[in-house]
């Protein structure tokens, strides 16, 4: 099975960028370093979605970054290394998996340790948490799970478990240290005036602590 690679995961949302086109937006953060890329533009058509998908991984690749695209299997398949994350309620994990093939990574979004632990039975690479604090663009799954839920579900489950919602350098900290194999950020990036540099500090903050067991 593939491994995550990048402790930092980027979540693409073009209209969260101040203007700025996503593809520069995201060559910013690719100058910090090498985060992975969830590409989640769900209004596009899908001869758009697979264009821009393949102008990503032009750029992602050569600096080592990972590229999966958001609930969309067909496209994940055309695009020549990409790999797929599910949203909770999407395709089983199983059957994406049998689909997807041994050797493309496959996430899978949870809110509950129960969901973690069946994504991880059920094939998952890795597996995403949230919202682990409040976090506008994650109200309609409820109430913050908070640090205590994710350390009980990277005690679960031996996949990795990255943290979102809310994400700060400092709480990207916090959660590595509640166990998360590291985090996911939208606004954290895209929004943010210096691309680069909040790259390199969620980077650094996802890194630097230091940790003892198999899911950090």
């Amino acid at each position: 099975m593939p491994l995550l690679e990048s402790r930092l995961l980027v979540v693409t949302d073009r209209h969260q960028t101040k203007g700025r086109p996503l593809l520069s937006v995201l060559g910013q953060a690719l100058k910090a370093g090498s985060p992975a890329f969830q590409l989640r533009e769900r209004d596009l058509c899908t001869k758009d979605l697979v264009a821009l998908a393949e102008e990503l991984q032009q750029i992602a690749l050569p600096r080592g970054s990972q590229l999966v695209i958001n609930d969309r299997l067909d496209v994940a398949l055309s695009v020549e290394g990409a790999g797929v994350h599910l949203r909770s309620n999407s395709l089983p994990v199983a059957v994406a998996r049998r689909l997807l093939g041994p050797h493309r990574l496959l996430g899978v979004s949870v809110h509950s340790v129960s969901e973690a632990v069946q994504a991880e039975s059920a094939g998952a690479d890795y597996i995403v948490l949230g919202p682990i604090y409040e976090t506008p663009s994650k109200e309609i799954y409820g109430p913050p799970l908070g640090l205590a839920t994710l350390e009980e579900a990277a005690r679960a489950v031996g996949k990795p478990i990255i943290g979102i919602g809310g994400v700060t350098a400092s709480r990207a900290r916090d959660m590595r240290l509640a166990g998360a194999f590291g985090v996911a950020v939208i606004t954290a990036v895209l929004g943010a005036d210096d691309v680069e540099a909040a790259t390199r500090v969620l980077l650094d903050a996802v890194t630097s602590t230091s940790s003892s067991t198999s899911n950090r």
